[in-house]
């Protein structure tokens, strides 16, 4: 059942999800019992490999997760449950973390009144 879904994983979901959702099964949540959120060290070089994406990648979206409060990462990594949000129920901002939001209009200018073509 666990390679059944691993490919799954694969082929339907982005490398962002695939981290959220390696990560919080090393951390041991959704089995019996409270989750170890303090995982073991391990490298991003191989959390890359399991995710099938680059280490720059890795790094990209471990420090998008920092920010967005879903992990603390110095040295080893702490899975925060909001985590789950991300896998369970696609709440992940679509813009990045790194850009200020966009306006989707921009303001209007007042009109200036013109003064050629007055006699």
């Amino acid at each position: 059942m666990r390679t059944q879904a691993d490919l799954v994983d694969q082929l339907f979901n982005s490398s962002e999800k695939r981290l959220a959702r390696i990560l919080l099964l090393m951390a041991e949540f959704g089995k019996p019992g409270e989750p170890e959120t303090l995982i073991p060290t391990i490298s991003q070089a191989t959390l890359a490999e399991m995710i099938g994406t680059t280490r720059s990648r890795v790094n990209f979206f471990m420090n998008r997760f920092r920010k967005l409060g879903f992990i603390e990462y110095n040295g080893r990594i702490r899975v925060s449950k909001s985590l789950l949000n991300v896998v369970l129920h696609d709440q992940l901002p679509d813009d990045n973390a790194a850009r200020p939001a966009i306006l989707s209009t921009p303001p209007k200018r007042p009109k200036r009144k013109s003064s050629i073509g007055l006699i």
